[in-house]
Formats: C-alpha cells, sequence, structure tokens
C-alpha cells in the first residue's frame, strides 16, 4: 500500500487491490517530473504508461493503466509478469 508520495523520478511499488474474487498485485511504477507535470510507466508491463498534471493525478493514472493491463491478460501471464525481480539503484558516473 501507498506509504506518502515518493521521491520525483524514484520507482514507486503499487499494490493493486480489489475486492472480492479478486486478487491484488505488486508492481512498480517510475514517475519523472518534467515542465509539463509528471509521466509514469510501469517497467513490469511493457508499453504501460501515463501522464499527469500533479503527482497524485499522475499516481491515479497509473493505478487505473495497470489494472486495466492486467485485465488485458491471462491469469498465467499476470503470473509471469507479476513475479518478475526488478532492482532499482541510483548511480554516480563521472565524465571527463
Amino acid at each position: 500500500m501507498e506509504t506518502g508520495a515518493p521521491p520525483v523520478g524514484s520507482p514507486k511499488q503499487f499494490l493493486i487491490q480489489k475486492v472480492g474474487h479478486m486478487k491484488s498485485y505488486k508492481l512498480n511504477a517510475v514517475i519523472e517530473k518534467d515542465e509539463h507535470g509528471y509521466y509514469a510507466f510501469c517497467p513490469e508491463l511493457e508499453g504501460c504508461c501515463t501522464q499527469g498534471r500533479t503527482l497524485d493525478e499522475t499516481m491515479k493514472n497509473i493505478r487505473e493503466a495497470i489494472g486495466l493491463y492486467l485485465e488485458t491478460l491471462s491469469p498465467k501471464e499476470r503470473n509471469a509478469l507479476t513475479h518478475r525481480e526488478l532492482i532499482t539503484s541510483s548511480l554516480e558516473v563521472c565524465v571527463a
């Protein structure tokens, strides 16, 4: 579950929660800020991306995009995509 806003540009894990007989999935989202607002994508789900004017709007949009994307997959495909290990790290690179 969410525990506050992530630093801009950092990966954020989302827990997609559904009610009743539906299953929940934990996925990542990367959110970037630019001069037009925010852009977000889910690295586990190729092509799953969105944008928004505010961080809150963008987080709401990526949650919806992830949910809609997952609805198009078979249970086997969902399981394969949502159980991939994703490692992120900040790097410092020196350039001459």
